[in-house]
């Protein structure tokens, strides 16, 4: 909308579908409403669609920002029914809605960049209209509208499973203090909103302290402007298993987490970058958490289970998960049920549970914990794989 002058009542862009959500190649056709109050000459129409991306955050004393246009287009629209002065002017008279109408096709698959809005910048659409006005200042008024690329996760690349292992060696005082490991799986690389990510992961506590298995989706905002580069992450959604004491393991056999509801990986963009991982971690008490992160594609066409015969085989092995399974993907097999140790191995075994806190891991010990420091390994494909607990 627009600061209205006494002489305009309305002067608005409306599109043909307002809820629409457009793709490369859609028509993006509507109309500009002009309502007036008295009569008002107006010289030129003109319609422009733009389409930009734009990263802006302060560095010290100085600003960051630059732009990237992705969309431009220009028209001069038209009244249907109005007669022009000698001098190419309209002359719009009070009592009457006047309509201009406009339409125009966004370029093909390719050269687009979904609508996007964060903390440092956006990818943002819209249709401007600029009434000039003879002798007078030309008035403008814009409209947004909505963009979202194709990105379909049916692809070979995103079907393909991710897998990952990592540990971590804990000191105590310089004095070993074991280790804690994680192995991890998930089926397939592409989601979308509102599909379930079924983990399958073990994690194995070889150290003196209590642990938590958790997994977060979680999103990485990455702009770029004048040379520099600023990351923002936000954890999005998470889910956790059960403490596991010293000498024990966890096993999560099909763990379900959903992805909610969140804008597609944002791909081709010069300026802005927005990735997804599932990141799937132990929280260590007095210790700096272990960390594995599998890589995530968020699309918009849904997993149709049709694109690869060898990842439908998986998939329907992981729905089923059983402990050879483990056997197959390079993990050892899951460990006893806790309920069939003696009791006397339980009590003597157990420690005060230690409440755990994502945002610094500082948790609450029941008396001031030591000093400890930690040096942190890859498990790559040729390192000897953890023995079962």
């Amino acid at each position: 909308m627009v600061l209205l002058s006494k002489k305009l009542k309305a002067f608005q862009v409306q599109f043909n579908d307002s809820n629409k959500t457009y793709r490369s190649g859609d028509k993006v056709s509507g109309k500009i409403v002009v309502e007036v109050s008295e009569a008002t000459k107006v010289s030129a129409m003109r319609v422009v669609g733009i389409g930009k991306a734009m990263v802006e955050y302060p560095k010290g004393k100085q600003r960051c920002r630059e732009e990237v246009e992705y969309l431009k287009y220009e028209d001069v629209a038209h009244l249907d029914s109005q007669m022009t002065d000698s001098d190419g002017s309209v002359t719009l008279m009070p009592g009457h809605t006047h309509e201009y109408m406009f339409g125009f096709e966004l370029p093909q698959q390719g050269r687009l960049v979904s609508s996007y809005k964060g903390k440092f910048g956006h990818v943002q659409y819209y249709v401007k209209a600029v009434m000039e006005r003879p002798s007078q200042p030309a008035l403008e008024c814009k409209r947004a509208f909505e963009v979202e690329e194709h990105l379909d996760i049916n692809t070979p690349e995103l079907m393909t499973p991710a897998t990952g292992a990592k540990e971590k060696k804990l000191t105590c005082i310089f004095i070993p203090d074991g280790s804690v490991s994680i192995q991890a799986r998930i089926d397939r690389k592409g989601y979308c909103e509102g599909e379930d990510i079924c983990i399958n992961a073990k994690f194995e506590n070889l150290c003196s302290r209590i642990v938590v298995p958790k997994a977060a989706i979680i999103a990485k905002h990455i702009y770029h402007a004048n040379g520099r580069t600023k990351v923002f992450s936000e954890k999005l959604c998470a889910v956790r298993g059960d403490h596991v004491i010293s000498g024990m393991c966890d096993v999560w056999q099909g763990k379900s987490l959903r992805v909610p509801k969140i804008k597609p990986t944002i791909l081709g963009c010069n300026l802005i970058h927005v990735d997804y991982t599932l990141m799937i971690y132990i929280h260590v008490p007095g210790s700096d958490k272990l960390t594995l992160e599998l890589p995530l594609v968020i699309g918009n066409v849904p997993f149709t289970g049709f694109g690869s015969r060898t990842n439908s085989m998986s998939s329907e092995a992981g729905s089923s998960v059983s402990s050879d399974s483990w056997v197959s993907t390079g993990m050892p097999s899951p460990p006893p049920s806790y309920s069939e140790m003696p009791r006397e191995v339980r009590i003597s075994s157990l420690t005060p549970l230690l409440d755990d806190y994502d945002e610094d891991d500082c948790p609450i010990f029941m008396r001031p914990p030591p000093a400890y420091s930690e040096v942190e390994e890859e498990n790559r494909g040729d390192d000897p794989v953890l023995q079962t607990c």
